[in-house]
């Protein structure tokens, strides 16, 4: 793997191209589609422009709101050279913060264009989860979201290539007989590829009431990140950094907590209780 997909020359001037970023346009490129069939199947009466209304909206929001929550949890580092926090291509998305990000742009887009905030949250679920998937297959390419290390043989394990997050701390992190990595990155992919699948081809035809499908979502991605954390070895910790220390060796039992952890189980508490609580679960008839 390798984080730069291609370079260009234009008037001039050579671009690179990474593969962190390719995946977020292919991304993109293909939630405008998936959206705008399940908006049209759910009736919402929504055409191509106001798909695009949306994604001008969301996306900006999301990467900027991404970066913000990574930034924060990682203030220390960044506040002694701020000029790296606009370096967005070296990696350093979080989708907790995007997914405040793009709750923001829901709310401003339904307002604008007048739809049910939940059925078009709906509408808009399956695309987000492929998206995250294919982000992950970026962070593979780019080397970052890397894993734990595993042992030295390990049929699963990676190496990564020199010049890339993963390779810099399986060369600087003990033990030292191994530098293969967990691809923590892939499971996680993995899990968004068969909730992305169970939402396409079954849950979205079933009809349950609105809210069901994004809160579905937002559960089973959440179960997905909890277990996937165990095997990261940059998951940003609860009281800043990375790398959080297990709970034998931390001085507090704060400082053995992940982050993506914590908010898993606060996203699964309160979206499961919002779902049992106002029966999304039923189904109901068509009327749109």
């Amino acid at each position: 793997m390798h984080p730069i997909a291609f370079t260009i020359k234009l008037f001039g001037q050579q671009f690179t191209v990474r593969y962190y970023g390719l995946m977020y346009v292919i991304a993109i490129i293909v939630g405008i589609f998936l959206t705008k069939a399940e908006a049209k199947r759910k009736g919402l009466g929504l055409k191509t422009d106001d798909i695009l209304d949306f994604v001008l909206i969301s996306v900006p929001l999301g990467i900027i709101f991404a970066r913000l929550w990574y930034v924060a949890f990682l203030w220390e580092n960044y506040s002694r050279n701020p000029i790296n926090i606009v370096k967005i291509w070296e990696g350093g998305l979080a989708i907790h913060g995007g997914l405040l990000g793009g709750f923001l742009a829901l709310l401003i887009f339904v307002s604008w264009k007048r739809v049910p905030f939940w059925r078009f949250a709906d509408a808009v679920a399956p695309s987000v989860i492929l998206g995250q998937a294919l982000g992950r297959l970026g962070n593979f390419l780019n080397g970052d979201a890397y894993g734990i290390k595993t042992y030295a043989h390990a049929p699963f394990g990676l190496e990564f290539a020199r010049g890339t997050p993963a390779y810099s701390y399986a060369h600087t992190t003990p033990p030292f007989d191994t530098y293969r990595l967990h691809p923590a990155m892939l499971y996680e992919m993995v899990g968004n590829l068969i909730i992305f699948a169970l939402m396409w081809w079954w849950l979205r035809k079933r009809e349950y009431k609105d809210g069901f499908i994004v809160s579905s979502y937002l559960i089973a991605y959440s179960l997905v990140r909890f277990v996937v954390e165990f095997f990261r070895g940059d998951a940003l910790c609860l009281l800043g950094g990375t790398g959080c220390l297990p709970t034998a060796t931390a001085s507090s039992f704060l400082e053995s907590l992940k982050t993506a952890q914590v908010v898993s189980l606060l996203i699964i508490a309160g979206f499961g209780w919002f779902i049992l609580y106002y029966q999304l679960y039923r189904k109901e008839e068509v009327t749109h």
